[in-house]
Formats: C-alpha cells, structure tokens, sequence
C-alpha cells in the first residue's frame, strides 16, 4: 500500500515483503524438474534414462518398511530391487495389526518424505551438504547390510558415491540442484505408483503380492481405496509444504 501527497520527494510503502515473490527461483527450478520428470515417463527413452531415479525410489520405499519394522521390534532381513523398479523388504517379528499396517504406510509415504526432506534442505547450503551426506552413508550402509540383489548392489553404491561427492566436492549451485532433483524424483514417484496406490495387490519379481494398500484394509478397516486416497492427500499436502518453506528466503 502506498500513501503519500503530490509534490512529495517520493510516497511511503507499507507491507511489502522482498521475501514474497510471484515464483521464486528454487520453486521454479523444482516444479520444473518435476514436469520434465513426468513427462519423460510417457516415453520408454525416458523411462529408461530415469530407471536409475526409479530405482533410488524404491530403495526409499522399502527402506522406509524396513526401518519402520526395526523400529516395532522386528527383525529386517534383506532388501530386494529388481531391475524393472518392483521390490521387496523382508522381515520377520510379532507386529499386530497396527504394526502392518503402519509399516505398510511407511513404505509407501517413504519415498515422498525422503524427498520433501531433501527439498526442504536446498533452502541452505550447510543443511544440503549434510542431507547428501547421510543419503550417501543411508546408502552405503543399506547396500552392505541388507540389499540382496544385483541391481541394488550396483545402483546404490552409484548414488552413494554420487551424493558423497558433491556433498564434499560440489559448489553450492550443483549442491543444491542435485538435492532438488533427487528430492522431486522420490516425490514424484509416487505418480507411478497411483495404480498400485488404489489396488488391492500387484506382482513383484513374478509373484503375486498383496499392495500395501490391502494390506493396511485387512490390519485395520475401510477398503484399499481410501487408504490409498487418504495416503496422497497426505503427500500432497507434504509436497505443498515443503515448497512453500523451501521458497522462503
């Protein structure tokens, strides 16, 4: 709002904020990268040049299950990727039906979480570099202590030393773009998941599987679908709000 009378050396400005701005840069650059993202999936170049991403999200996924089992008193075994981006974490323990399903939700909010996290650490350069360094060391552990199978073996440590890398050796700027683009590959993926989001089971290596949908609907109530809807709403709203802090300056 401005106020001021004619003939004043100039009028007063009140509740301007340089900090608000139409579309600031980092949310531009994020957004972008998320339509360029899900458009290359419409292609099978595209697919294919991102599987490695695809893989990295499915790492998320079922670390995520795995983690949430130690976590209830279970015990992890193995983490399995398979190289078309389909997996599995494999663990044992009493959990009760609470325990299914909420490690059920944890492998499927995940990937998403993980990538708000990562989003919302390019908003500073000490919190980026600390973000790829425990990305980095997540990975090298998880792959020497868990994953069993070829892909993760030779996917993971990539990524590791990738992160690793440009967290100690990167400038600022490509510190920060490869945060905001690792972070929009683990949000985004949950758009390639909407089918098995709102299905009662899939196929993972060959084998017919319960979705995790269906498995939270026979630990709890309600049919598949609204865990599934309720489960996006949730991203979407991490989503949201990650950007709005993230573009904050």
């Amino acid at each position: 709002m401005r106020k001021g009378r004619a003939g004043s050396a100039a009028p007063a400005r009140w509740g301007l904020s340089p900090n608000r701005k139409a579309m600031p840069r980092e949310q531009s650059y994020i957004l972008a990268f998320a339509g360029l993202t899900i458009l290359a999936w419409q292609t099978g170049f595209g697919t294919l040049a991102l599987m490695p991403f695809t893989l990295l999200a499915t790492w998320f996924h079922e670390m995520a299950h795995g983690l949430s089992a130690i976590a209830l008193g279970a015990e992890f075994h193995r983490l399995v990727i398979f190289a078309n981006g389909s997996g599995f974490a494999e663990f044992s323990g009493s959990i009760g039906h609470l325990g299914q399903a909420a490690i059920a939700a944890a492998g499927l909010l995940g990937p998403s979480v993980a990538g708000c996290l990562l989003i919302v650490a390019s908003r500073s350069r000490r919190a980026t570099q600390l973000a790829l360094l425990v990305l980095a060391s997540a990975l090298a552990i998880s792959t020497a202590v868990w994953v069993r199978s070829v892909a993760g073996w030779v996917v993971l440590p990539l990524f590791a030393a990738a992160a690793g890398y440009i967290a100690l050796r990167g400038s600022a700027k490509w510190q920060r773009i490869t945060a905001e683009f690792l972070g929009v590959q683990g949000v985004v993926s949950v758009y390639q998941d909407l089918g098995y989001l709102f299905s009662p089971g899939g196929t993972v290596g060959g084998m017919s599987a319960r979705s995790d949908t269906g498995l939270i609907a026979d630990a709890l109530f309600l049919p598949y679908w609204f865990w599934g809807g309720l489960i996006t709403l949730t991203i979407l709203v991490m989503v949201w709000l990650s950007l709005r802090f993230a573009s904050r300056y």
